[in-house]
């Protein structure tokens, strides 16, 4: 499968599937007539790269959790320290979005309160 194939086929953009290509872990990615091709284990790892951009790794990140992710078993912790990171910063997030909703709900309330009495 063809570069273009492999971007409209499964909704990657060209330039994830560009930088993928530059970061050497094409392995089994076979150049045909000057043209990247792709197998299935090349769209297994696209679809991570995609899934760990997705959940806010950044482009130095996945390629590093990609290298790691290559060289096997012996990384196993030091990418599930990058996930338990990533997840930990999720869930500062959502806590923050849960207060920012406790306060506009209280805002919120003190109005529709006012409007009560005023009636």
């Amino acid at each position: 499968m063809t570069i273009n194939e492999a971007s409209e086929k499964y909704n990657i953009p060209i330039e994830v599937l560009k930088e993928y290509e530059s970061w050497g872990l094409c392995g089994e990615v076979k150049k045909v007539m000057g043209a990247w091709q792709y197998d299935d284990t090349d769209l297994e790892r696209l679809s991570l790269i995609m899934t760990l951009h997705d959940v806010g790794f950044s482009n130095d990140e996945i390629e590093a959790y990609m290298h790691l992710l290559l060289e096997g078993e012996s990384t196993e912790e030091r990418r599930l320290s990058m996930l338990n990171e990533k997840r930990s910063i999720a869930l500062d997030e959502i806590h923050f979005k849960e207060a920012q909703l406790d306060r506009l709900d209280y805002l919120r309330h003190k109005i529709q309160t006012a409007k009560k009495e005023r009636k």
